[in-house]
């Protein structure tokens, strides 16, 4: 008897590909992290935080999220947020993560780019030898700050390049195209990152467009809205360009108002290269399983479509060839196993 798409799900290995460290930050750890730093939070419990995590649109959630990124303070904050993710990742079966970050929102609260970075990249290597999940670090720029300050962060990493995987593009978009970070964005290509960038979440199809001809991305985050252009969707699909979907986060920002509603379904059919992922996983309810179960739930996704889903995650990163052959090959067994 065929497995039932739970079942699947838990066994089938995967890529993450669109998680925000910071967003990984539980409500326990938020007040511990604040005990042992003396940070006063305005909220009492772990109660009323889940209470602040009802959200109307993006910048309701990025309120809370830079009030909570706040008691990030020493490199042991950093390498306890990011362990516990990895920790957590790997009882959903990921076997490598492409993970952002965001040193504009620390360094702009006294905390050392080297602080960040040094906290992240030791749990990357001791999640690696202590659960064989690998991780690389993609650095983000917040987009509702001026290009001069993403300037000065590409310089800040640079020291740090080779523990940098690649570049990326987040916070409030309305308002931010992508097409005011070009100078950044081509310094960094100079520099030999990876880059990535979030458009279409709120933003337009326009931004979609942008983020391919002006910042010269290998990877869309999101890209709900590149559906209301056909000629976009066209290229998309002739390019095989990834997108990162984030099911319950466009749920929990509203980007739609009903998962049975949600564009995955109509992407694939149109042939685009979509991916699953969690996004913010403390602040919109679900790990990466949980997104993976959540949709498929949601829109009655074949065994076929999972699969190919979970395919699409580990040949959209940046892992070696061998690499994805080795995640493909056991997406192959566990599949044999299955049946």
């Amino acid at each position: 008897m065929p497995a039932t798409p739970d079942a699947l799900i838990k066994s089938l290995p995967k890529c993450e590909l669109h998680i925000h460290i910071e967003g990984s930050l539980e409500p326990e750890m938020m007040f511990a992290l604040a005990r042992r730093n003396n940070i006063a939070l305005p909220y009492n419990s772990v109660e009323d935080i889940h209470a602040a995590y009802r959200f109307n649109n993006l910048q309701d959630f990025l309120n809370v999220y830079y009030q909570g990124m706040s008691v990030l303070i020493t490199e042991q904050d950093f390498y306890d947020l990011a362990f516990a993710y990895l920790k957590r990742a790997q009882t959903d079966n990921v076997r490598h993560v492409e993970m952002f970050f965001d040193p504009q929102g620390h360094t702009s609260r006294g905390v050392a780019f080297e602080t960040v970075i040094d906290g992240l990249s030791r749990a990357v290597a001791d999640a690696r030898t202590a659960f064989g999940i690998s991780a690389s670090l993609i650095m983000c720029f917040l987009r509702d700050l001026d290009e001069d300050s993403a300037l000065k962060t590409l310089d800040a990493a640079l020291p740090f390049r080779d523990r940098i995987m690649g570049v990326g593009l987040d916070s409030a978009e309305r308002g931010n195209p992508p097409s005011k970070f070009a100078r950044v964005y081509a310094r960094a290509r100079d520099e030999g990152f990876f880059l990535t960038a979030h458009a279409g979440e709120e933003g337009p199809a326009s931004y979609v467009w942008e983020a391919l001809d002006i910042l010269g991305v290998m990877r869309v985050d999101h890209g709900n809205h590149a559906l209301d252009d056909a000629a976009l969707v066209g290229r998309l699909a002739r390019e095989q360009m990834a997108l990162t979907i984030c099911p319950l986060s466009n749920l929990r920002l509203r980007v739609i108002d009903d998962l049975n509603h949600h564009p995955l379904r109509r992407m694939m059919d149109k042939g685009l290269m979509v991916t699953v992922n969690s996004d913010d996983p403390a602040y919109f309810g679900g790990y990466v399983n949980q997104n993976y179960r959540a949709i498929s739930d949601a829109l009655s996704l074949t065994r076929e479509e999972i699969v190919a889903v979970v395919r699409n995650g580990f040949n959209a990163s940046v892992m070696n060839g061998d690499e994805k052959a080795k995640a493909l090959a056991e997406v192959d067994r566990v599949l044999a196993g299955l049946t």
